[in-house]
């Protein structure tokens, strides 16, 4: 087992996995910038490392100066989070040329899982269900709109490299194509460094359902049920709940099967995750994968009893999973609502800021995950969420209602959030009968039920 682990990343991730640390005996090293110098991450953990100020590629994405860092403080493994550079190949390949273990899949696995493009290609080949769309990469806006005019609008253009919402754009119409792709490809490039792009056919008010797995190096592959993650704004995950209202047990099944194949397939190991599109009829195709931990694990944790963080540990260790696949059971229902520092009546505008009061909510079945403390400033360098609340309870009505009362109780002042938002939602109609598809929130937002 690993001594000391360096943690790449900041915010609640980087605590949860001081926390998994502490509870296997393994001494824990922060990375901070000066502006994190007071964080919690950085308090909790055994020791720390400050890698330089400003925006986070000249420290939190600099491979060199966080490589440099495990080795200056003697740490034989590094735990990516997500975001960042956990799905950099280039990051895991550098780990391993000074012989640090880096706590993910292998460099060639993210190569061909983390391009979209080269994985839905990996997938169609290997019998996986995906969405009809362009085989080859794409880079000319021109020999874009041919593909798109012979797949049928409308369509979604998508950054081969994106996450996030970024390098996407749907096209209703063939005259709008090349101005929106060449908008996407611009976004791509300045986000990702990589213009390359790929076409899908655009399924109309679909569900976003994902699969965890987790797979060992001793051939083993466990499919931990679905996610919902339909609730979404800007193309970004809001609410997750497990297990989704709208999958059968048939559906499941397949659905399991198909993400364990698409593991085995890239002779993949560690945490992943596999994403699906689903079509009112039930029928889902591969979306993607995302090569790291999720930041709704907590979700799957709660309905399955295990730690996707320590099981991550073990298996870059060398180490087989703590548990049999097929011993695993779902039991009841979780849902996640993620509080971020924001406006949403002002387009979800960022609203960093100094915390001045801080409640946060507990009892049976309520977990929370935050790096918040009364008193912290919020940066505005960096993503705006700033803490997931978790709840599991016997069933989908009773979880509904935990959360309400998770919600109602927590209290953060001093900035704006959207935790009203959140709880507006919890009694909607539409979501409190399992029918929220991608584009609710924005129907939500204009006054639909």
């Amino acid at each position: 087992m690993f001594n000391k682990i360096l943690i790449a990343n900041r915010g609640e991730i980087a605590v949860r996995i001081v926390r998994a640390c502490r509870n296997m005996g393994i001494r824990s090293v922060a990375i901070y910038t000066r502006e994190d110098e007071k964080s919690l991450h950085v308090q909790l953990a055994d020791q720390r490392i400050c890698i330089g100020e400003g925006p986070a590629r000249g420290n939190y994405l600099n491979i060199d100066r966080v490589v440099q860092a495990a080795r200056n403080m003697g740490c034989d493994a590094i735990h990516p989070g997500y975001g960042f550079l956990s799905e950099n190949s280039d990051f895991a390949r550098k780990c391993e040329e000074y012989g640090i273990t880096f706590i993910g899949p292998s460099a060639d696995v993210i190569d061909r899982m983390g391009n979209k493009s080269s994985a839905r290609k990996t997938m169609q080949d290997a019998g996986v269900p995906i969405v009809p769309g362009t085989r080859e990469p794409v880079y000319d806006a021109q020999a874009a709109k041919k593909m798109a005019d012979e797949i049928g609008y409308p369509v979604m253009i998508k950054a081969s490299s994106g996450g996030g919402g970024k390098g996407m754009r749907e096209v209703y119409k063939a005259e709008d194509f090349e101005y929106q792709f060449d908008l996407a490809q611009r976004e791509s490039a300045n986000a990702f460094g990589d213009d390359t792009m790929y076409i899908e056919k655009l399924i109309l008010n679909p569900r976003h359902v994902e699969v965890q797995i987790i797979a060992d190096a001793y051939g083993n592959v466990a499919a931990l049920g679905e996610r919902d993650c339909s609730v979404q704004r800007n193309h970004q995950k809001m609410i997750e709940e497990s297990p989704s209202p709208i999958v059968t047990p048939e559906i499941r099944e397949k659905m399991n099967a198909a993400a364990v194949l698409a593991a085995k397939t890239v002779g993949y190991t560690n945490a992943g995750t596999i994403e699906f599109i689903m079509d009112r009829q039930g029928a889902f195709y591969f979306m993607e994968m995302n090569t790291r931990i999720q930041v709704e694990h907590g979700v799957t944790e709660m309905v399955t009893g295990t730690d996707l963080v320590i099981e991550q540990i073990r298996v870059a260790a060398g180490l087989p999973l703590s548990f049999k696949p097929e011993d695993l059971k779902i039991r009841g229902h979780a849902i996640e609502c993620r509080i971020n520092a924001e406006i949403p009546e002002m387009n979800f505008m960022p609203s960093p800021g100094k915390v001045t009061t801080l409640h946060l909510p507990a009892g049976n079945g309520v977990r929370v995950d935050t790096g918040l403390y009364a008193g912290y400033t919020i940066p505005s360098e960096y993503d705006s969420m700033i803490a997931k609340v978790i709840v599991v309870a016997p069933d989908r009505e009773a979880a509904i209602r935990k959360m309400r009362s998770a919600l109602d109780e927590t209290v953060i002042l001093g900035i704006s959030t959207n935790l009203d938002f959140q709880y507006r939602i919890m009694h909607n109609e539409t979501f409190c009968k399992g029918e929220a598809d991608t584009g609710f929130v924005e129907k939500f937002v204009s006054g639909g039920r």
